[in-house]
């Protein structure tokens, strides 16, 4: 039996890639120094929860096959250095799950945005079209119990960032799974810590595009002029696929695709969407399916997690929530849901949360970004900001960086939710974005709040 250790092993994905080789029947160990939930019960219910936190080199023997190393461990991890003593092979999860899908067509979704969204149509599209496939996606999609899989499908959907592969590794994740088929959906500066120079956040892209082989295809949204100018001069020799929005329209705060079949109706909404929807068909078609399937399948997607979620909704009002943090992703959002119901009041907070939201240098990108929202909202928790050794901006300087004179800043997550409560939702739209949680604010007042309206 193949047996694996996980350094890190209560993170996100690679907790989701623990149990998938626990599914698989795989020998799986592992070891952190913080597991929350959900990872803790997942991992307890699948027998293989740490016993204690910490870092034990003694879990490190000869008869492992290999470790995986999570990006949460420092280069200094005694359970790596353990490993690396013993010669045993250390994998981040990236090049495992290439290693694990050499015999299959590689297909990965990347982009500073709408990477999760556009690979959770394809695996939904797939799903209900009864096709056999492996995945990997970044967040919980319905219907789907893990984030990954793993088995002897004769295909790999890929959710792919730009992000940083391991700490032995400094390169962009996506780089490793060598994929045939690749989908760029936009190039917006993220990740500010890591990639402080734009041009080489840009490289980052280019590269992967580069990297598609000539028996492949790169799918790419025409729509982001950077997107468009590396696509075109990028000098691989592949199939290149250019892809805008899906033509639709809106009728009664609702979706309808245009097509050759006439309407068909779609429970998600907004431009940004409807140029993932094309993006994920695009895929879809290359894979073999017919625009018939893909509209037939479409129809019953109602988003991933945090993606736009509604949370509560009643006849003229709706609360929503969504994982937009960086400034391209804070700006679709925002207008999405005005221009789904343009006659209703919109009310935007926007948490700040992550290393590049945080900094001041890295502010003005932020301007414009809730220009449509009738109330613009900023919160910021000072622990958060003192965590990643920053200065904690004061209301005048987010108010010059959004461009927003009236705009709300808040710092205390309770004054907050009260003003949340206080406000009058007639006719309105509640829209809560953020990578974080309010400092943990319970939502469930504010969800009750659309109850009454």
């Amino acid at each position: 039996m193949n047996k694996y250790h996980f350094i890190a092993i209560g993170g996100a994905v690679m907790h989701n890639l623990a149990l998938a080789l626990v599914k698989k029947g795989y020998g799986v160990s592992g070891s952190d120094d913080e597991i929350y939930e959900p990872s803790r019960t997942r991992l307890e219910k699948s027998g293989i929860l740490p016993e204690k936190l910490g870092w034990f080199p003694e879990k490190i023997t000869n008869d492992l096959d290999g470790i995986i190393l999570g990006m949460h461990a420092r280069i200094d991890n005694p359970e790596l250095i353990r490993a690396q003593e013993l010669g045993i092979p250390v994998y981040s999860f990236p090049e495992f799950i290439y290693n694990q899908s050499t015999d299959k067509k590689r297909v990965v979704i990347a982009g500073s945005h709408g990477k999760t969204s556009i690979t959770s149509m394809i695996l939904h599209v797939l799903k209900e079209q009864g096709q056999d496939f492996d995945y990997l996606v970044g967040a919980q999609i319905e219907g789907f119990d893990l984030m990954v899989r793993l088995s002897n499908a004769p295909v790999i959907i890929i959710e792919g960032d730009e992000y940083l592969t391991s700490p032995l590794d400094r390169t962009p994740k996506f780089f490793h799974y060598k994929h045939d088929i690749v989908l760029v959906s936009g190039i917006a500066w993220d990740h500010y810590n890591v990639f402080p120079d734009f041009e080489e956040y840009k490289d980052q892209f280019q590269k992967l595009m580069d990297m598609t082989p000539e028996s492949g295809e790169l799918i790419y949204c025409e729509v982001d002029p950077l997107v468009k100018k590396a696509a075109e001069t990028s000098p691989n020799k592949s199939k290149k696929t250019a892809y805008k929005s899906h033509p639709a329209l809106i009728k009664d705060g609702k979706t309808f695709l245009q097509t050759e079949m006439g309407p068909v109706p779609i429970q998600i909404f907004g431009d940004h969407n409807l140029q993932n929807l094309q993006g994920a068909m695009n895929i879809c078609l290359s894979l073999g399916l017919s625009e018939e399937q893909f509209y037939e399948s479409i129809q019953t997607f109602t988003g991933a997690a945090k993606r736009q979620e509604l949370l509560n909704a009643n006849s003229d009002s709706a609360l929503f929530r969504d994982f937009a943090h960086a400034p391209s992703k804070l700006k679709a959002t925002v207008n999405a849901v005005k221009n789904q119901f343009p006659e209703r009041k919109l009310i935007a907070v926007q948490e700040l949360h992550t290393y590049s939201s945080l900094n001041k240098a890295f502010l003005p990108n932020y301007a414009g970004s809730m220009d449509s929202a009738d109330i613009a909202i900023v919160y910021l928790n000072p622990h958060a900001v003192a965590l990643k050794k920053l200065e904690l901006m004061d209301e005048d300087t987010l108010r010059e960086g959004f461009q927003r004179k009236d705009l709300y800043v808040f710092t205390d997550s309770g004054k907050l939710k009260d003003f949340l409560l206080a406000q009058n939702y007639s006719n309105s739209n509640l829209l809560l974005m953020s990578s974080g949680n309010y400092d943990n604010m319970s939502l469930e007042e504010l969800k009750a709040k659309f109850d009454q309206v």
